[in-house]
């Protein structure tokens, strides 16, 4: 019996547990009482067949956090197969065991469970170590500590401590990095650091100063580990359209409808496709019409009609209407595939940080190794020798370059930025050129009504958005939402709606106050007998725009359009004021319309970049790079992809589609382009302390190599030099964390 940690999101904070077992779930709390008390979530079945329910839940568009407990839950239900959660449509289908209980106490039982998910929240429980965890789990630091209490208490303290139990731990911590120097001998025909490393432990070690070595494996162990958890995997992520689909979808066969797997869907397949699902094939339209929302394919925010004939493509979503579709690509042959197979072709760039400091005392080694080795030949003194070699520079960067990018991930972590390596955080620093997606990066991604004119003497201006919002009142249609959210803002009234038909795809007839309302396209209002002799010739301005009408005349115009996000500007402007930086905007929409929102946002016409599709979006990205260009691609959507894959650091939103978080090296938590602002902040801050570091490292080891050649200086004091300037480069790469203050302006942050 599977259990799921629960608890309740404010006092009393009692402990729930999901049971499963017995053909259903239940919601205990820790004194084992049933809770039966919940709020009350407001939702409609909209589509049921034996063993499939489909609701719609206005509360998962504005609730994002109870979406996702929402869907724990269901998917933790032992009878549930199959669970679809589409909060941009409002919709839940599950599909469940039908042969284990009946229809009739399954949609009760699932009724429980919506209700329970508005109080419940998850606590993860992870069983299983991850790959970067179990590759962490090494005892080498352990090992380390051991020799260096072991050397403590045989040398200062004098206890009877036999050498060879000191020297074991010692030896079984170097294996790494004898193994290291190894594969930088074999591999990249050169001696590294790790070779010096190693040098000097052998020396100290066989000359019995058994805590030189302990100190300088434990160092080096640290520095070690915190590089590989500012390390992101070098092999990308195999990103699976499918599996961003959903597992089962609805197929004619033999004049009947089947639920068959995913993968099984086959080209001359009919496929049907219900309200709040995303169309699985690239097809035309068999029967039905639809309106879909391509947002995440094409960029373009407005939904689009499509009818019989038309072409459809995965990954688009189907926000009203039903349609049967034929297959004719699926799988990675649809476009939403292609663009994913040109994300996975992208070069795979090193993921350990790489900078001007570590290639410095890479170069230090065989110079180092060669003083070394004329100290020796001079005075015959192996521990002036080692001295030589452990006053290196690897060892004190090598802890301090890590550790100031671990700490700047994490302040920025904090902040809200996610940044996924340290080679992000490095590239971020340098980017010189930034290139915008514009739908729903600097656009908001959604509708939003510019102005509400009244064409009508008689007939205010309030009055005609009260007809509209009363019209349009629960219909899923993004201008319909838009026109609602409006009318609450200017704390309109919503009147009562009694008769109404709604047309897909052209407007709505409704009885409101007696009156019956139209509110639809020109053409709607048109057929239906409004006389439109009042709009004088007016055409729509390039804002879009619907009208509304009562008793058969025409009263006024709701013009909307997909507006700029409220930072766009102030963002835009703050990163034209850095020297040097270039911005550009691509986008899928037309020429037109991406010049107008360029020259409101200030980026010149030469950088503005329209009609493009995703592996045109790439070529732009790769083009800059090309010409020597750093590039940051900030985009949300599966056309965006491509563009982010060849990108030198990508940037995406958490509420961007799921490949694209995935491909991005940095995802904005809030959802704010501020972040960008102060993401490329932190970099900057971090690479001023690596060089900082790079000082604090070396000048002591500088000065005390020159006293070890010239006059000689014990190992262990060389290794407390070594180890001090170490310590102290490390605590000063920690600042980001240590002080909790906020970032300077972009433009003073350089």
């Amino acid at each position: 019996m599977a259990k799921v940690a629960l608890q309740l999101p404010s006092p009393p904070k009692s402990q729930f547990t999901v049971l499963e077992g017995n053909g259903k779930v239940s919601l205990i709390d820790t004194n084992g009482h049933s809770q039966e008390q919940l709020p009350n979530v407001t939702y409609s079945v909209v589509h049921t067949i034996p063993g499939r329910l489909r609701f719609r839940l206005p509360r998962l568009r504005c609730d994002a956090d109870y979406a996702k407990r929402l869907e724990v839950l269901l998917t933790a239900d032992a009878l549930v197969k199959n669970v679809r959660v589409k909060p941009a449509a409002m919709s839940v289908a599950v599909t469940y065991k039908s042969d284990k209980i009946s229809d009739a106490k399954m949609r009760s039982h699932l009724h429980d469970l919506i209700q329970a998910a508005s109080v419940v929240v998850v606590l993860k429980n992870s069983t299983s170590l991850s790959e970067t965890e179990k590759e962490a789990s090494w005892p080498g630091l352990q090992l380390s500590a051991v020799a260096t209490t072991l050397a403590v208490l045989g040398g200062p303290l004098g206890l009877p401590i036999p050498p060879l139990i000191v020297v074991l731990p010692i030896a079984i911590a170097t294996l790494p990095v004898i193994q290291r120097a190894w594969e930088g001998i074999r591999v990249e025909r050169k001696l590294n650091i790790d070779f010096l490393d190693l040098m000097a432990i052998s020396i100290t070690t066989f000359q019995g100063q058994f805590l030189t070595p302990s100190l300088m494996l434990g160092l080096i162990e640290v520095g070690e580990n915190i590089r590989d958890r500012t390390a992101r995997s070098s092999a990308q992520q195999t990103l699976d359209l499918l599996s961003s689909l959903g597992q089962f979808v609805w197929v004619e066969r033999n004049g009947e409808k089947v639920q068959i797997p995913i993968q099984d869907v086959q080209r001359g397949d009919t496929v049907i496709v219900y309200p709040g699902e995303q169309v699985p094939v690239d097809g035309s339209i068999l029967r039905g019409k639809a309106l879909l929302d391509e947002q995440k394919l094409t960029g373009e925010s407005m939904p689009v009609l499509k009818k019989t004939g038309q072409p459809v493509f995965a990954s688009t979503l189907v926000r009203e209407g039903r349609i049967y579709i034929l297959a004719e690509w699926v799988g990675n042959d649809t476009r939403a595939g292609q663009s994913i197979k040109l994300m996975q072709e992208a070069p795979v760039h090193d993921t350990r940080i790489e900078n001007y400091a570590i290639k410095f005392a890479q170069k230090a080694v065989v110079p180092t190794l060669l003083l070394g080795g004329a100290v020796f030949a001079a005075t015959r003194n192996p521990s002036r020798a080692a001295s030589v070699l452990t006053l290196d520079f690897a060892t004190g960067i090598r802890v301090s370059v890590p550790t100031t990018v671990l700490a700047a991930l994490t302040y920025a972590a904090r902040r809200g930025i996610l940044i996924r390596s340290g080679r992000a955080l490095e590239q971020l620093a340098e980017v010189d050129t930034i290139v915008f997606d514009k739908t729903g990066t600097l656009t908001k991604g959604e509708v939003d009504v510019v102005s509400v004119e009244s064409l009508n003497p008689a007939t205010s201006r309030l009055r005609v958005l009260e007809l509209a919002a009363a019209a349009e009142q629960r219909l899923t249609h993004p201008v319909a939402e838009a026109i609602v959210r409006y009318a609450q803002a200017e704390q309109v009234e919503i009147l009562p709606r009694s008769k109404w038909d709604y047309q897909l795809g052209l407007g709505v007839q409704a009885l409101i106050d007696e009156e019956t309302v139209y509110v639809g396209s020109d053409r709607f209002l048109r057929t239906s007998g409004v006389d439109m002799a009042a709009l004088n010739g007016q055409q729509k301005s390039p804002n879009s725009a619907i009208y509304v009408a009562s008793n058969g005349q025409l009263q006024g115009i709701i013009k909307y359009s997909d507006l700029l996000r409220p930072e766009s500007r102030e963002v835009i402007k703050a990163l034209s004021t850095v020297e040097g930086v270039e911005i550009h905007m691509l986008t899928g929409d037309n020429k037109r319309t991406a010049t107008a929102v360029a020259a409101e946002l200030g980026i010149l016409p030469t950088h503005t970049h329209a009609e493009a599709f995703p592996e045109q979006k790439a070529t732009v990205v790769r083009q800059l790079h090309e010409q020597g260009k750093i590039v940051a691609f900030v985009g949300d959507g599966i056309n965006d992809s491509p563009a982010l894959a060849y990108a030198d650091v990508s940037v995406s939103f958490a509420n961007g589609s799921e490949i694209a978080r995935e491909t991005a090296d940095l995802v904005l938590m809030q959802n704010d382009l501020h972040g960008l602002l102060e993401a490329i902040a932190i970099a900057r801050q971090a690479k001023q302390l690596i060089r900082q570091n790079t000082a604090l490292v070396a000048f002591p080891n500088l000065a005390a190599m020159a006293i070890a050649v010239f006059f000689g200086l014990n190992p262990l004091a060389a290794t407390v030099v070594n180890n001090g300037s170490t310590v102290v480069a490390g605590v000063n790469g920690l600042r980001p964390i240590l002080k909790n203050r906020q970032h300077k302006a972009l433009p003073s942050a350089r």
